[in-house]
């Protein structure tokens, strides 16, 4: 089973390109893997099927994010680009 998840990469003032990640985007697994990654490197990739530490395993032919006025959450996990540092910015469910 897959964990989708988001990017979520400032690219204006009311612009934030959404990056989808179809792999693993759970927390535990993805904080440690974006560490290395800039948000540039992930906008590079457009479209994700997996995040690791040593790559960025894209899909063959990406289609381009969507842009939303702000962060904004559709599948379990978002990511955003925070204090110099990737955040989960997933609220806790009760």
């Amino acid at each position: 089973m897959s964990t989708r998840a988001q990017i979520a990469i400032q690219t204006g003032p009311d612009e934030w390109a959404h990056v989808y990640v179809h792999y693993d985007g759970y927390p535990a697994h993805m904080l440690p893997a974006l560490s290395r990654w800039t948000p540039e490197d992930i906008l590079a990739a457009s479209e994700i099927r997996q995040v690791r530490a040593d790559e960025i395993e894209g899909f063959e032919n990406p289609h381009d994010p969507p842009i939303f006025p702000r962060p904004t959450r559709e599948f379990c996990h978002l990511y955003i680009w925070q204090g110099g540092a990737w955040a989960d910015i997933t609220p806790d469910t009760p």
